[in-house]
C-alpha cells in the first residue's frame, strides 16, 4: 500500500516522530506492532496497526510484527494466523519475517543473568499472595521480601535452578530489585521471570521459565531496533520499567516509548477475557460473531478494510481517554457501500399479495438498475406477475392515521412497477392474514397517477421469482454507553442483539451469488447489497449453504438505533 498520497492525521505523535527525525537526519523509523497471541484483534488493535503501520509507510520506514508469545497457558497457534490474516486483510504487509519474543528467549535469559550479577535482581520464594501482600497500595509502602538479601552468587544458581525444572510452578520466581517504597507499585521488585510447566507453540519444551511481558517487551524491541515503541496509556507507568531495565542491562539500542489513548467504542466489549466469557456463555458464537467488534467479526459482518482504515483516520490519535460514538463507525461503513453496494429487492418479513385483475400467465420483465447514480454498475431484470411478496410492516389492517402505506381502500406504488390499491384481505382459520387482494392500475407504470396524489412506494418480489434465504439483522450488543466498566457486563445484554427473518431475495441474485462464492478467487471477499428500503447486506460466507444463502446487516440505511433511543429519552 502506497501511503504517500495520503493525507494522514495531524497528532501528537506524528509531530514527536517528525521532530524526531527532523533533529536527526540519519534515523529511519522502525515501529512495531507486538500483539499477545492470546485471542482476535478487535478494533482497538485496528487503531494501533493504522498508527504503526502509516508513520512506517508515510515516512518510508519499517514496522515489524512481532508477538509477545511469554505466556504459553493463554497462547494459541489460532490466534497467530488469526491476526496475520488480519494484518493481511486490513492492506499492511509487516518488514520481512514475523518476529516472535520467543526467539530472544536466551538473550533475554543472558539479560536477566546480567542483573542479577549487578546485584538488581534476586530469585524470591515468596507465594503469589505473599509477593501481593508485601508490594503494599498506593497509599502505603511495600515491605522487603526475606529473600531479597541472598548474594549475587546464590542467586544465579537458584535461577539456573528455575530454567533446569528444580521448582514447582509457583515456588519460585526472578524479581529485579529496585525499590519496595517507590510511588509507583510497577517499581516495587517487580518479576522478571516466572515457572510455566506447558508447552510452548514455538520453542516446545525446552523452556520451563518465561520472561514477563514488561522484560520480554523492551529488550525485544532493543533486539529489533525499534525507534518508537507506541502502547496505549494504561502502560503508562510501565515505561518507568521498561527505561529502568534498558538502562541497567548491556543492551546497544534505546527505544522512545509513547503511549495514546486506548479505544473505547460505545455499546462494545474489547476486553479479551470478557469476550470469552461471552463465547463460553455460548451468548454469542465465536470471535467471528458480528455483534463484537473484533476485526474477524466486522469483517464477517459486511465491514471492509478501507472502512476500517476510514474509522481510525477519523477518530485520531489522542492522549484522552474517551468513548467513541459507534455510529461513527458505522458511518464509515455506510457512507463507503452507498457507493458501490448493487441495490436490488429482498422482502425479510413476507406477505402474500394477489392483483386480481391480470392473468394468472401474465409476466412482465422490468429493467432496473443496479445503482440510481452509478450506470457503469450495470442493470439487471426482475420478472412482475400477478401474485408477489411484500414486507408485513407495509399492510396494515386497522386504519392509522400517519401511516402512509398500503391499508385497505389506500394506494402504493410497488417500487420499478405499478400503483396498486388494496380491497380486501384473506385469512386462515386462526385470523391470520393469507394474502391481500389488490387492483393494478396497468396504466401508471413509469407515470405519475392523474388527478391522484403520488403514493408511497414500496418494495415486492414476484412469488415465481422468489428464493428463500436467512437474513439476520443486527443491533448493539449492550444496551448501555459503556459495559466494559460494569463489573457484572452480562446483565446490560441487548435481547435484540441478532434478529432472524426467514424471506425471499430474487432467483437470478441467488444465482449470480451462488456463481461468485463458488468461485475461489473470490470465495473469501464479500459481496455486497443494498436491499432496498431494508439495509446493508454481505453474504455469511460461514453460514451460508448451496440451498439457502445467509444474508448479514452490515448496517441499516441510516442511525435507526441512537433514533430509537432518542424517542425514548
Amino acid at each position: 500500500m502506497n501511503n504517500k498520497n495520503n493525507k494522514y492525521n495531524n497528532n501528537f505523535i506524528y509531530n514527536i516522530v517528525k521532530q524526531d527525525l527532523k533533529e536527526n537526519k540519519c534515523l529511519l523509523l522502525h515501529t512495531r506492532f507486538p500483539p499477545e497471541p492470546n485471542g482476535y484483534l478487535h478494533i482497538g488493535h485496528a487503531k494501533s496497526i493504522y498508527l504503526n503501520f502509516e508513520l512506517a509507510n508515510l515516512y518510508n520506514g519499517y514496522c515489524n510484527l512481532r508477538f509477545d508469545d511469554t505466556n504459553p497457558i493463554k497462547e494459541n497457534i489460532k490466534y497467530i494466523n488469526s491476526i496475520k490474516n488480519d494484518i493481511k486483510w486490513l492492506g499492511y504487509q509487516w518488514n520481512k519475517k514475523i518476529h516472535y519474543s520467543s526467539e530472544y528467549f536466551l538473550q533475554l535469559y543472558r539479560y536477566a543473568e546480567e542483573l542479577i550479577k549487578k546485584d538488581l535482581a534476586y530469585v524470591d520464594q515468596l507465594t503469589k499472595e505473599q509477593i501481593r501482600k508485601y508490594r503494599g497500595t498506593l497509599i502505603t509502602a511495600g515491605t522487603n521480601s526475606p529473600y531479597r538479601n541472598r548474594n549475587i552468587e546464590e542467586n544465579l544458581k537458584l535461577f539456573e535452578k528455575m530454567k533446569k525444572g528444580h521448582f514447582n510452578e509457583g515456588e519460585a520466581c526472578l524479581r529485579a530489585k529496585i525499590d519496595m517504597s517507590s510511588p509507583y507499585i510497577i517499581m516495587r521488585d517487580p518479576v522478571l521471570y516466572r515457572i510455566i510447566y506447558k508447552k510452548h507453540h514455538q520453542t516446545n519444551n525446552q523452556w520451563c521459565i518465561y520472561p514477563m511481558y514488561d522484560f520480554a517487551h523492551c529488550i525485544s524491541d532493543s533486539i529489533e531496533g525499534i525507534t518508537h515503541s507506541f502502547c496505549t496509556l494504561e502502560f503508562q507507568d510501565n515505561k518507568r520499567l521498561y527505561n529502568w531495565i534498558l538502562e541497567n542491562t548491556s543492551v546497544s539500542h534505546y527505544p522512545k516509548q509513547y503511549e495514546f489513548a486506548r479505544l473505547n467504542l460505545k455499546y462494545s466489549i474489547l476486553s479479551k477475557r470478557k469476550i470469552k466469557i461471552l463465547i463460553e456463555k455460548k451468548i454469542i458464537n465465536n470471535w467471528d460473531d458480528p455483534r463484537i467488534q473484533t476485526i474477524s467479526g466486522l469483517r464477517r459482518k459486511g465491514y471492509t478494510p478501507s472502512s476500517i482504515r476510514e474509522f481510525c483516520k477519523k477518530i485520531g490519535i489522542t492522549k484522552q481517554n474517551n468513548l467513541i460514538e459507534f455510529s461513527m463507525l458505522e458511518y464509515c461503513i455506510r457512507s463507503e457501500l452507498n457507493a458501490k453496494a448493487i441495490r436490488t429487492m429482498a422482502v425479510l418479513d413476507p406477505i402474500k399479495l394477489y392483483l386480481y385483475n391480470i392473468d394468472d400467465n401474465y409476466q412482465e420483465i422490468f429493467t432496473v438498475p443496479n445503482h440510481p447514480k452509478k450506470p457503469e454498475l450495470g442493470t439487471h431484470e426482475i420478472i412482475f406477475t400477478n401474485t408477489i411478496y411484500i414486507e408485513k410492516e407495509d399492510f396494515k389492517e386497522k386504519y392509522e392515521k400517519n401511516y402512509k402505506r398500503l391499508k385497505i381502500g389506500s394506494e402504493i406504488r410497488l417500487r420499478y412497477a405499478y400503483i396498486i390499491k388494496a380491497e380486501k384481505i384473506e385469512k386462515d382459520i386462526n385470523g391470520n392474514i393469507t394474502q391481500i387482494i389488490c387492483f393494478c392500475d396497468l396504466n401508471t407504470l413509469g407515470k405519475k397517477p392523474i388527478n391522484r396524489k403520488n403514493p408511497a412506494v414500496i418494495h415486492w418480489i414476484s412469488v415465481k421469482n422468489s428464493h428463500i434465504s436467512e437474513f439476520r439483522l443486527y443491533e448493539k450488543l449492550f444496551n448501555i454507553h459503556n459495559p466494559e466498566q460494569e463489573k457484572n457486563f452480562l446483565s446490560f445484554l441487548n435481547p435484540n442483539s441478532m434478529i432472524v427473518k426467514n424471506g425471499f431475495i430474487e432467483k437470478k441474485i441467488n444465482e449470480k451469488i451462488q456463481t461468485k462464492i463458488n468461485n475461489i478467487e473470490i470465495k473469501n471477499k464479500n459481496l455486497f447489497f443494498q436491499f432496498e428500503r431494508v439495509g446493508y447486506f454481505c453474504v455469511d460466507l460461514v453460514d451460508s449453504k448451496k440451498n439457502k444463502l445467509i444474508f448479514n446487516r452490515t448496517v441499516s440505511l441510516r442511525d435507526t438505533w441512537n433514533n430509537k433511543k432518542a424517542k425514548n429519552n
